[in-house]
This record gives structure tokens, C-alpha cells and sequence, in this order.
């Protein structure tokens, strides 16, 4: 599943397409997404000048004067920027034609995608309203996470991963960001110091960040793409995550593989405590 990092690249590379630009007409050919597009209420955005591209969470927003159009990629989704005459190929759900001649297509083959008409106040949506913090924002900090944990006796990893605390740190980032941490992801969200947090928290934004600046991680089910370019793949450069019977790189160790909360979870017993 894309986390936020893809989807954070994808946004950021679609804007040039299609910030400032009219949206002449949207061509749903598939409407059984997560949930059911709603056709009548998204056509809302024809003929109208995109003000901005922005995101929230995992959600892609389309802000015009109307409202707002949120996209999500769901577990295999991607989108692509084509010409117009490009012809769909399968799987390829919706296109968002605009008057530059270009479309934006999103290509969805397990269908748990959507796309979703928010209206004027996207951030009061049921799917949004509950969201917690952006963990690049100013206001993430070990103080906020230190102060929620008190009375959460969740394991540390369950803890950054439930989106109602901090949005967009999934599986392969969680994983990362404890090891380098050194906190064991076992370890109970109430049962870890102040000074802790201040650098879990710090160690979050720059895993976060400079995965952004790399293009997200690799995953097997995410792409942007323009044309037959593919944006959003680079190497690996993970220390713990799917490294499981391997070397720790910091210390020789094997790298263990447990399930908590039905996620894969990987760490260092040497190193994390």
C-alpha cells in the first residue's frame, strides 16, 4: 500500500499538471471502487479552474470553487498523467480531462481506491474529521506523543501507527523509525520517557522527509507515471523492514520478524529497548 510518502510524491508531481488549469470533463468508466463514485456530485468540478492540489492523510485533494474531489490510492492504485488520445488500458477507471490536453488516469486493479466529492469543508468529511496530527507539521512533537501516551498501553508501534494520533506513519515507516530510535516495538506506548519521544518524534519527520526527497520507498504496487516514466522508484535503503533473519548493519545481530496487530514487524533485539 502506498504510505504517505508516495502519496505526498504523487501530489507533488501532479501539480504542474493541473494546478491552474481547467478541468474540461471527468470520464468514470468504473464506479465500484472502496465506494461507490458518486458521479452525479463530482461532475461538480467541470469547467472548473483547479485552485490547488493538496493532501491530508493518505487523500489527494482536488480544490476548485466548488469543492473539493479527494482521491485515495487505496492498496494498488497509481496515477498517470497522458495525452488525450492515449487509450485506456485495463483497469483504468476515471480519467480527469483537462483543457491543457493532458488527462490524468487512475489505474486501480484491486479496486479499494476512491474517488470522493467533499464539498467546501473537505477536513469536516467523515473520512477525514478523525485524522490526527501530520507528522511533518510543526505541531508533531515528543511533547504531543509524550502527552497522549500517558494512558495508552498499546505497544509503541500501534501507537504511531493509529491515524487518530499522528497520520501517514504506516508499516515499513514505523518499522524504520523505532529502530533508529531504538525503541523495541513491543514496548508500551506508556512505559516510554519524554526524552524518548522527542526523538522518536525527530526521528519520524526525517525518515519521512527524506524519503519525500527520494521519491518514497519501493513498492510493488505504486507508481506515478507520465507517458512510460515511472516516478516514485529508487533502491532500497532500509535497515530493518523485510530484512528478517538478515544482519542488523549496526551491530551484527539477526534481524527478528514478529506480528503485532497483524503487521509484519521487524527489529534488532540488540539494538532496540
Amino acid at each position: 500500500m502506498p504510505e504517505l510518502p508516495e502519496v505526498e510524491v504523487t501530489k507533488r508531481a501532479l501539480i504542474p499538471h493541473i494546478e491552474g488549469h481547467t478541468i474540461e470533463k471527468l470520464e468514470i468508466r468504473e464506479t465500484r471502487l472502496r465506494w461507490p463514485i458518486r458521479v452525479d456530485l463530482l461532475k461538480k468540478v467541470e469547467n472548473e479552474i483547479v485552485i490547488s492540489l493538496s493532501r491530508r492523510g493518505k487523500y489527494i485533494f482536488i480544490n476548485t470553487t466548488p469543492g473539493t474531489a479527494m482521491i485515495h490510492l487505496g492498496m494498488s492504485g497509481s496515477i498517470g498523467v497522458f495525452d488525450q488520445f492515449v487509450p485506456p488500458k485495463k483497469h483504468d477507471h476515471f480519467d480527469i480531462h483537462l483543457a491543457n490536453k493532458k488527462i490524468i488516469r487512475f489505474n486501480d486493479p484491486r479496486r479499494f481506491g476512491c474517488f470522493i466529492w467533499a464539498g467546501k469543508q473537505p477536513e469536516k468529511h467523515q473520512l477525514i474529521n478523525h485524522l490526527g496530527v501530520e507528522p511533518l507539521a510543526k505541531d508533531f512533537q515528543g511533547d504531543y506523543l509524550y502527552r497522549l501516551s500517558r494512558n495508552r498501553k498499546t505497544t509503541i508501534k500501534a501507537f504511531i501507527m493509529n491515524a487518530s494520533v499522528v497520520v501517514g506513519v504506516g508499516n515499513i515507516y514505523a518499522n524504520e523509525s523505532l529502530f533508529l530510535s531504538g525503541i523495541h516495538p513491543k514496548r508500551r506506548a506508556n512505559n516510554i520517557g519524554k526524552k524518548r519521544y522527542q526523538n522518536l518524534a525527530q526521528t519520524i519527520k526525517s525518515i519521512l522527509t527524506k524519503s519525500i526527497e527520494m521519491g518514497g520507498t519501493t513498492l510493488r504496487n505504486f507508481s506515478f507515471t507520465y507517458g512510460k516514466e515511472k516516478i516514485g522508484y529508487f533502491k532500497h535503503n532500509l535497515f530493518v523492514y523485510s530484512r528478517g533473519g538478515k544482519e542488523c548493519e549496526a551491530c551484527g545481530s539477526l534481524i527478528k520478524r514478529i506480528v503485532l496487530s497483524g503487521r509484519g514487524t521487524f527489529y534488532c533485539g540488540k539494538c532496540q529497548r
